[in-house]
């Protein structure tokens, strides 16, 4: 008799593991299916970002955690962040235009910056889970952004250079072109710009376009000066400037200024229009928003102080 009640417990015990096993799963099911639903775009990211200056995807933490689980293996229930497979191929595709989710009217800029490619994109693995793709206009938002926390009237250009080729019929080659068009009606505008930016991303390695420093990662700074026109000299000296600055701060943040003319190049990219018109390369396809994000803390203060701020 105390043997068939024995049994008869075990049997109890084993069928009601059974059911929490089994609505332990679902629950983690349930969830995992919630969160993987949640739908982060870009516009929210920068929104976040913006206002959050230690950077820090959280949804990704807990979705691949989820995801990760293995209800077999105790070992499994650890969040492993570390495993980064670099972007194959030399490019990443082309990102969505996005308006500028912190807009605000400046009616009298000191700094104007542009994106001749808008759409170039970042490293998006750490955001694969979202409806998120860093882009170098993004970046443009962050440092107009910082700027103007530091009391230096920034502004973006929100005109879609996208726009302006698809309506001209123009391919991407016309990009300087069509950024033209946009920077003219931006001089005439504003009469009192100290700084014209034209922000890029390069297309590098992620070795080539990072640095660690102090325990972080930087996405490297390259300046570019067209020297097909009469008054290069000027710009010139504004990115020399920049770029002594920056290695100030940091010593390898900077892979220097290159100067472009002659046979075959663009030696111009619309730095004949004024003489504070410079062309930054922030960081290349590889990086990712986080290490663009320190870079642009780094630069922001930079031309804070060289503006006098």
């Amino acid at each position: 008799m105390k043997k068939f009640r024995s049994k008869k417990r075990k049997k109890h015990r084993f069928i009601k593991l059974s059911l929490f096993l089994i609505v332990l799963y679902i629950f983690i099911h349930f969830i995992f299916n919630f969160l993987t639903n949640i739908k982060v775009d870009n516009k929210k990211l920068i929104s976040f970002s913006l206002n959050n200056s230690n950077y820090n995807m959280i949804f990704d933490d807990v979705i691949n955690f989820l995801k990760n689980i293995n209800i077999t293996n105790v070992l499994s229930l650890s969040i492993n962040r570390d495993q980064h497979t670099s972007s194959e191929g030399d490019d990443i595709d082309l990102a969505n235009y996005i308006d500028d989710p912190n807009y605000e009217i400046i009616n009298n800029p000191k700094v104007y910056i542009y994106n001749t490619h808008q759409l170039e994109a970042y490293d998006n693995i750490d955001n694969k889970n979202y409806d998120i793709v860093p882009t170098v206009q993004m970046a443009s938002y962050l440092l107009k952004d910082k700027l103007n926390n530091y009391n230096i009237p920034t502004i973006v250009e929100m005109g879609s250079i996208s726009d302006l080729l698809n309506t001209n019929g123009w391919n991407y080659s016309y990009s300087y072109k069509a950024s033209r068009y946009f920077l003219l009606d931006a001089i005439e505008k504003y009469k009192n710009l100290d700084l014209i930016i034209d922000l890029h991303r390069d297309s590098i390695s992620h070795e080539s376009s990072t640095i660690e420093y102090n325990g972080k990662k930087y996405a490297k700074i390259l300046f570019v000066i067209g020297t097909d026109y009469d008054t290069y000299s000027n710009n010139l000296e504004i990115a020399n400037r920049l770029d002594n600055m920056l290695k100030k701060e940091i010593p390898t943040i900077s892979r220097g200024v290159i100067t472009k003319g002659g046979k075959g190049v663009n030696g111009v990219y619309n730095q004949d229009l004024n003489n504070k018109i410079i062309l930054i390369e922030c960081g290349g396809n590889e990086n990712s928003l986080d290490e663009i994000i320190n870079t642009i803390n780094v630069l922001s203060k930079v031309i804070k102080e060289y503006l006098g701020g």
